[in-house]
């Protein structure tokens, strides 16, 4: 046996050990929740399906397409637009649409938005993709693109959240 195939072996080996040392854990997988966890109402679940679908999907500022990317508000509009909701593409706005909520009673599909202090302008939105025990879990685009985190555990997140609006129940 020459080195080589001694080094593909090895590769395989380390492959398959971390494979099995992943499938047990409980991290969620590779670029994050693929699928909403259950939900009742199938519009909610089609919006936040749609945005997850996304991830991976670069930054753009003003983007709107899953083609050349998106910017936060560019990914609400776009998940809620291919759903039938109606939004401005403007995170500030979109922070006006529907009704407010209260955090602990966010559901899949609000929106939560941001600002960088209290009596600041609305800078960022997110969608939510799952209220729990470990806080609340958003889909969102950001400079590294579109991805999926918590925002009640984030040291950057959590302080600047103002509000939650539902648009979907209109």
């Amino acid at each position: 046996m020459n080195s080589l195939s001694v080094l593909k072996i090895l590769s395989g080996l380390l492959l398959l050990t971390l494979g099995l040392m992943y499938c047990k854990s409980s991290a969620p997988p590779p670029g994050g929740i693929s699928s909403i966890p259950s939900t009742e109402n199938p519009l909610r679940k089609e919006v936040v399906n749609l945005a997850l679908q996304q991830q991976g999907k670069k930054y753009k500022y003003a983007g709107r397409d899953p083609r050349s990317g998106f910017d936060c508000s560019g990914l609400t509009y776009y998940a809620m637009g291919e759903n039938g909701i109606d939004l401005p593409p403007v995170s500030g706005l979109q922070a006006l649409e529907g009704r407010e909520v209260p955090l602990s009673q966010v559901q899949p599909g609000d929106l939560v938005y941001f600002r960088r202090s209290p009596n600041s302008d609305v800078f960022h939105v997110s969608l939510v993709v799952a209220n729990g025990k470990d806080g609340i879990t958003v889909v969102h685009s950001v400079s590294r693109g579109v991805v999926v985190e918590n925002i009640s555990t984030s040291s950057y997140w959590k302080p600047k959240i103002a509000g939650a609006r539902n648009v979907l129940g209109r």
